[in-house]
Formats: C-alpha cells, sequence, structure tokens
C-alpha cells in the first residue's frame, strides 16, 4: 500500500470543478494583481479569524518580515521565538537586522515555553513570536501577559495553525498581529506561494499595504522603500474556494489524530511512543501528526519498506543551524528542544487519509516494536 504524507491530487479531484471554473474566471476577467479576488480573500480571512484587518502579501515568510516591520522592528532589537519551527521564524528577524532570541519548548506541546520567557528579556528585547506549531496554539494567556508586563510586541506565527483556536479565539487574532503561509501544504494551502497578515491594529495594516506594494500608497508616489510582496488574483480565487472547506478539513484532521490516539495509546502507555501533546484550552487543527520516539530511524524505515511516507520535522534546532553560528548558541543550551529533534517523526494524518490506511500505518509501527 503505497500512502503519501499529504495527498494534495485528492484533494484537488474532491474540487476541481471549483477550482478549474475560479482559476478560468480570473483569465477571463485578465485582472491578474490587486483584483478582486484577493480583496474577498481578505475580507473573508478577517471575519474568520474575528480581526479588523487581513492583508494578503505574497507568501508567509513575507508576512512575517512586514509583520516585524510594521511593529517597528529593526537593528539593535531582540525578538524571543522558538528553536523548534521552520527556518523563516527566525530567518525573518534577522532579516529586519534584528537578532533572534531563543527559548526552549514545552515538553508536552512542543510550543515555547512560556515560562521561560522572562528570563530571555533584556532591554532590547521589543518583541515576542510565539510559533503554533503543528496547528496547536502556544499558551497565548501567559504570551500576552508576559508582553503587556514588558511592553512588548506580539507576532503569532500561525503559518500551521489557521482554524485553531486557543481559549475561543483564533490564531493570528490574539496578538498584535498574526501571520499566515498559503504554502500548497498547509491547511488552507494554494497552488504556489500566498500568506497574510492579520490584525487589530490600523496602524500596522496600514503600513503592511504600504510596503507590500514598493512603499507606496498611491501608484507612483513612495512613502518609503518597500517591497514586492503581492498574492495574485489565481492564487486568491483559488484560496476562496478552498477557504470554504478550512472548517470541514480541520475536523477530518481533528479526526484522523483522534484515531490514531486510540491505535497507539497502548504503545506510549508503555512508553514507546510520544503522542501529539495537546493543551485543553486549545483546538488543534492539526497540520502535521507528529510522533516521538527513541526509535525514530527503525520506525522511518519500516514505514518507507511498505510505501509509507513520513518526514523528519525538525531534524536540527534553529540555534543550532550554521546560519545561527554567531549567536553563540552550543549543544546542551536548549535541551528539550534537541532532544524533540533526535525523536520527531510526522505520519500521514489529513482529511482524505482513508481509515484503512491509518490501519496499516498503526500495523507497521507495532510491528516494529513487537521485532
Amino acid at each position: 500500500m503505497s500512502i503519501p504524507l499529504l495527498d494534495l491530487k485528492a484533494q484537488y479531484l474532491s474540487i476541481k470543478e471549483d477550482i478549474d471554473k475560479a482559476i478560468l474566471n480570473v483569465l477571463d476577467s485578465c485582472k491578474f494583481i490587486f483584483g478582486p479576488e484577493m480583496k474577498a480573500l481578505e475580507d473573508e480571512i478577517a471575519a474568520y479569524c474575528g480581526t479588523k484587518h487581513a492583508v494578503a502579501v505574497a507568501n508567509g515568510t513575507d508576512a512575517l518580515v512586514l509583520a516585524l516591520h510594521a511593529c517597528k522592528i529593526g537593528p539593535g532589537d531582540e525578538v524571543i521565538t522558538s528553536p523548534f519551527t521552520f527556518f523563516a521564524s527566525a530567518e525573518t528577524i534577522a532579516n529586519v537586522g534584528a537578532t533572534p532570541v531563543f527559548v526552549d519548548i514545552d515538553p508536552v506541546t512542543l510550543n515555547i515555553d512560556v515560562d521561560l520567557l522572562e528570563k530571555k528579556i533584556t532591554s532590547r528585547t521589543k518583541a515576542i513570536i510565539p510559533v503554533h506549531i503543528f496547528g496547536q496554539m502556544a499558551d497565548m494567556e501567559k504570551v500576552m501577559k508576559v508582553a503587556e508586563k514588558h511592553h512588548l510586541k506580539v507576532i503569532e506565527d500561525a503559518a500551521q495553525a489557521i482554524g485553531a483556536e486557543y481559549m475561543g479565539q483564533k490564531a493570528g487574532s490574539i496578538g498584535d498581529a498574526g501571520t499566515f503561509s498559503f504554502f500548497p501544504t498547509k491547511n488552507l494551502g494554494g497552488y504556489g506561494d500566498g500568506g497574510m497578515v492579520v490584525t487589530n491594529d490600523d496602524q500596522i495594516a496600514e503600513k503592511i499595504r504600504i510596503l507590500r506594494f514598493h512603499g507606496s500608497k498611491n501608484k507612483y508616489y513612495h512613502q518609503e522603500v518597500g517591497f514586492n510582496s503581492r498574492l495574485d488574483e489565481i492564487q486568491a480565487a483559488i484560496l476562496r474556494v478552498k477557504f470554504r472547506y478550512l472548517n470541514q478539513w480541520n475536523a477530518a484532521r481533528r479526526n484522523k489524530a483522534e484515531i490514531y490516539d486510540q491505535l497507539l495509546k497502548p504503545l506510549a502507555d508503555e512508553g514507546k511512543l510520544i503522542l501529539p501533546g495537546k493543551d485543553p484550552r486549545a483546538y488543534a487543527v492539526y497540520h502535521l501528526y507528529v510522533l516521538r520516539t527513541d526509535e525514530r530511524e527503525r520506525l522511518a524505515m519500516a514505514l518507507d519498506e511498505r510505501g509509507i511516507a513520513c518526514a523528519i520535522y525538525y531534524p536540527l534546532p534553529l540555534h543550532l543551524q550554521n546560519a545561527f553560528a554567531y549567536l553563540g548558541y552550543q549543544t546542551g543550551d536548549l535541551p528539550v528542544a534537541e532532544e524533540a529533534c533526535t525523536q520527531a517523526l510526522a505520519i500521514p494524518c489529513y482529511p482524505e487519509l482513508a481509515l484503512e490506511a491509518q490501519e496499516e500505518i498503526v500495523k507497521v509501527l507495532y510491528s516494529v516494536f513487537e521485532s
């Protein structure tokens, strides 16, 4: 049985007629940039997240960069974030001239350990970027309390978490700004790159709108040096079709995760696997279902032999990446993140995944521990 980590073809075929129609409508209109589809998507995402503004940009990385600029983060500043995330979460901090400061992660949720935040705050600290890893939101109640106490900006990296909630509030809506990625593999993914910033702050929203179009509010009149970061109409049209299914797909992901939790519980009870951790205050959307085990290599090999895709998220924490060697971190500085990077393994968990496929995956996992 061949089982992909994510089946984008199956997803496309399930909505093919609407997707094809949406693309053809854009081609017929010949409005490809800053058109009605992008504006409609912005309005729909803002309403969904419960924010005053949503500003579409070219990709999730740009969303972080522009949000940092709009929050006036730059050279000499420090921004606290997680070491257990995709590189862009910290790369963007460096790209605006600021210094990434890494805080170890919670051993249950793998999100930033909020109890360690204050220890890393200095006179140069200007912001916190909590990453809602794998679709599980960070402890935003404590993040916001620390931020308010120290007068810090909060930018939620919700690239993997659109539709997730924390105490009834949508991902991206709690901090000063929230950023999303519409990379094809995300829960809401386009057929190319795309991103979005959501915020309740009028000034942040206006700043990003100006920055994304070469620092210009009116064409050919430039208030400042900006960027070229626009979501094209074809991607916006595709995302609007897929957005209609987001809640349904997220619910299906949660259902697949619950099935895994039930089937794999005996292995977890025996200490052979660590299942994805849960925060009872949060509604997770399982961008990925990530197991942890000291037998990762054996599991990965067994799954591969059966034609079942799996992936390591992440093989090396950010504080130990060559690109951040100048920060001076050493092995052992952030032990929880370092251990997670030796154990974490994502297995297939997507809306179209059949129960029979899940049972086959689980069967393979049990076989490894029984051998």
